[in-house]
């Protein structure tokens, strides 16, 4: 357990890459670092630093739109953030990060359907993307779809065992359709 904590820290402390996304390869080492490691803060600087990773592009132009459009969603000006998110899928429709922002924006409002499908998307590109499974099984929860829900949040665990949000959901998920058999 130590030395994949030491690894783990390394692979923080290392220097970015210039062409990075969800394919960096940086990332095999911060995924096994979340599946071995239970130190609260070791787990929370590999997630942040995975999410650092999938917002970075190899055109610095399209790391800019990303977080303009993360700004207007952020300030509920909802159709210029979708007007960002779509224009920069359609110039590169293999960044996984801008099909997950435009999946939680659809969520924030309200298009479930096509939040599922820009979430489907991302997992296609980065199946390991726990925020998008997180994403998919939020989605589940407001469709009462809850089987659905529960098969996210524990294909979310299998990627990101320590993670108290996908267990909390996960147990919410559970209590929830128990409630409903009885």
């Amino acid at each position: 357990m130590r030395v994949a904590s030491t690894v783990l820290v390394y692979m923080l402390l290392a220097p970015s890459s210039a062409a990075a996304d969800q394919t960096d390869p940086r990332l095999d080492s911060l995924f096994g670092g979340l599946r071995v490691s239970s130190d609260l803060a070791t787990l929370r600087a590999a997630e942040n630093k995975i999410w650092e990773i999938w917002l970075q592009h190899e055109n610095s132009d399209v790391e800019e739109l990303m977080q303009m459009g993360i700004q207007r969603m952020n300030r509920q000006r909802y159709s210029d953030a979708m007007l960002i998110f779509n224009q920069i899928i359609t110039s590169y429709p293999d960044y996984a990060e801008a099909w997950n922002k435009r999946a939680t924006l659809q969520y924030m409002v309200g298009n479930f359907d096509s939040s599922i499908a820009d979430i489907e998307k991302t997992l296609e590109l980065e199946p390991r993307h726990f925020g998008a499974l997180s994403g998919l099984g939020l989605v589940y929860i407001q469709r009462n779809e809850l089987n659905k829900a529960k098969e996210a949040f524990e294909n979310l665990i299998r990627i990101h065992p320590n993670s108290s949000n996908a267990r909390q959901n996960l147990e919410l998920v559970i209590e929830r359709l128990q409630s409903n058999l009885i």
